[in-house]
């Protein structure tokens, strides 16, 4: 009977969403070189909101975000050269303060991998 309690215990807290909310810095190197973001995540239970901006691409709000354990995904909508498009992330809390995120680039055939540092 502990064994089977302590096991429910372990998938519960396994399920739970780890919280990413506040400000995070991310770099990533590119073709283009080092590039700069600032990503404010709002955790609720499993949904996850915000905005992202950078120099680039300027503010986007995140859309369609969730959370599960230490993984996540979003999407955000930029305009690059007059062209619209959707970039999807795909995440993992990967220590206390530290994020590292993907993003298909469909525009430019490639993948950009970000390294975010929590700033507040």
């Amino acid at each position: 009977m502990k064994r089977l309690l302590a096991i429910a215990l372990l998938a519960a807290l396994s399920c739970l969403a780890a919280d990413i909310s506040g400000t995070w810095k991310a770099t990533a190197q590119s073709d283009m070189g080092t590039l700069e973001r600032t990503f404010i995540f709002k955790v609720e239970g499993n949904r996850l909101t915000g905005e992202t901006t950078s120099a680039m691409l300027g503010k986007s709000v995140i859309e369609d975000g969730k959370i599960e354990g230490d993984q996540f995904s979003f999407t955000i909508a930029v305009k690059f050269e007059d062209q619209e498009m959707k970039l999807n992330y795909k995440g993992k809390v990967t220590g206390k303060d530290e994020l590292r995120m993907s993003v298909e680039i469909p525009m430019m055939g490639q993948t950009i991998e970000w390294i975010a540092k929590r700033a507040s």
